[in-house]
């Protein structure tokens, strides 16, 4: 029986290990040690970037069906060869995890074993047709030239038709999502939701019939979307680790290996270009573009630190409302700025209060990519709460300006407002600490019926107050 020679990525492993470990360099700002490996060629560069990263290789995503194809041919006494262009640490570190392969062929520091190369020693190793082949790229075609069969591990239908006509195909996987749909989950749309922040200057300015106001706010909403889907995107290729080693991060798209990281770097240069396009249009480019900064800081460094992570993300929501108010013309009072800064303040504490709960249900002794532990729950839930009250106070302040302000026919009925607010606060703090808040406490209210009994119930209050209902 021939030996299986197995490909690594792309093929074992649904991935790229260079690529996630060039990404991970940047990440970290050592930009000196990717120039330093680049100027030693390919094969140098692999080895630099394998010595700095130490990929963990139990967290990677495997390709399930192959695995099992490989155990089923180990079975039968068949040779099972690794042999991949990946830096020889990388390659061993993951055979020594799987315990599935006799052999390993990988690059060196000085060979970069690819293409050509492979199939040079793979024939010198086992003979022309001596060797059945998997993989899964257009590179792989010149090994596939000189094996005796191929497996194909989801290849393109272009590549897959070139190898059915030169040769035997001895086993296909075809597994792979479409490319669309994995990019798509990954930009996070339901996301969006939270840019609606842009139109509340509408409301509170009372302009719901201003037609430029809610061109300014429309794309203002489009501008924030695209920028931030653009930032979700550098943030899931920044956290691979650690979204992997999450019981329910693992299975976004680039954790799981179901969109490929190429394609994730490009999408987020496009829709940062999108939405600072479409923010110049609405004028708000500068604060747009703040947005991002203050995001792609966060992404690298801010979440890591505690409690300066949670004054970031409230001022990633603070931003949105800025944003719509310059883009619709309406300008935030004080006292919308105060109540909203502590309100979006308690949010960002709930969802971390729901992480390290999480983290302390699974006895893990830290957050993976935060500088949180378990026994920072007291006192985080303490910060939110208190946020929570804060906001409140600030709104009944504000409603108290509103009753001297004669917009209102019935003003004294915009009290109802505040007790609404603090029971949903209160809602949000009870439902973190049974454990119901896992997802964001956004998307966690837009799926809540209580959430929106509340918001409606406000509404009503506010056109009664408007209407006159109860006047004299």
């Amino acid at each position: 029986m021939l030996p299986l020679c197995v490909d690594l990525d792309g093929t074992l492993v649904r991935t790229d290990t260079l690529v996630e470990g060039l990404i991970a360099l940047l990440g970290r700002m050592r930009f000196g040690t990717i120039l330093r490996g680049l100027a030693r060629g390919r094969a140098g560069l692999k080895a630099v970037v394998a010595a700095e990263t130490k990929a963990d290789p139990e967290l990677l995503p495997y390709n399930g069906t192959l695995l099992d194809y490989i155990r089923a041919e180990r079975a039968k006494g068949r040779r099972i060869v690794l042999t991949t262009a990946a830096n020889e640490t990388v390659a061993c570190a993951i055979a020594g995890h799987l315990n599935l392969f006799d052999e390993v062929l990988a690059s060196t520091a000085t060979r970069n074993l690819k293409g050509r190369a492979k199939a040079e020693a793979l024939v010198a190793r086992f003979g022309e047709g001596g060797f059945v082949y998997a993989g899964d790229s257009r590179a792989d075609l010149a090994v596939w030239r000189h094996a005796a069969a191929a497996v194909l591990v989801n290849v393109a239908s272009g590549v897959a038709a070139k190898v059915r006509a030169d040769g035997r195909v001895e086993y296909a996987i075809d597994d792979q999502p479409p490319l669309a749909s994995a990019l798509v989950r990954a930009i996070r749309p339901h996301q969006w939701m939270k840019n609606i922040l842009v139109f509340v200057p509408i409301f509170t300015a009372d302009a719901m019939a201003d037609r430029a106001s809610w061109i300014g706010g429309i794309l203002a909403f489009l501008a924030f979307s695209a920028t931030a889907s653009s930032i979700y995107l550098i943030n899931d290729l920044l956290d691979l680790a650690a979204d992997r080693a999450h019981p329910r991060k693992r299975f976004r798209p680039f954790a799981a290996g179901t969109a490929p990281l190429p394609a994730g770097l490009a999408l987020f240069v496009l829709l940062l270009a999108a939405g600072s396009a479409l923010a110049c249009a609405a004028g708000i480019l500068a604060i747009v573009l703040a947005y991002a900064v203050i995001s792609i800081a966060y992404s690298l460094r801010l979440k890591r630190e505690p409690l300066i992570d949670v004054f970031a993300l409230t001022g990633l929501y603070t931003v949105r409302l800025i944003g719509g108010g310059e883009a619709t013309g309406h300008t935030l009072s004080l006292w919308l700025l105060a109540f909203a800064s502590f309100l979006f303040l308690s949010l960002a504490l709930v969802k971390r209060v729901a992480e390290v709960k999480d983290s302390a249900e699974r006895s893990a002794g830290t957050i993976s990519g935060r500088g949180y532990a378990p026994g920072d729950l007291a006192i985080l839930q303490l910060f939110g709460v208190c946020s929570a009250f804060a906001s409140s106070l600030v709104l009944a302040l504000f409603v108290q300006n509103e009753t001297t302000a004669g917009r209102f026919a019935s003003p004294g009925l915009l009290w109802g407002i505040v007790p609404l607010v603090l029971l949903w606060n209160c809602r949000m703090w009870l439902s973190t600490s049974r454990g119901y808040m896992h997802h964001d406490p956004i998307l966690y209210a837009a799926r809540d019926w209580v959430s929106w009994a509340i918001t409606g119930a406000m509404m009503v209050v506010v056109v009664a107050a408007r209407a006159g209902f109860l006047a004299r």
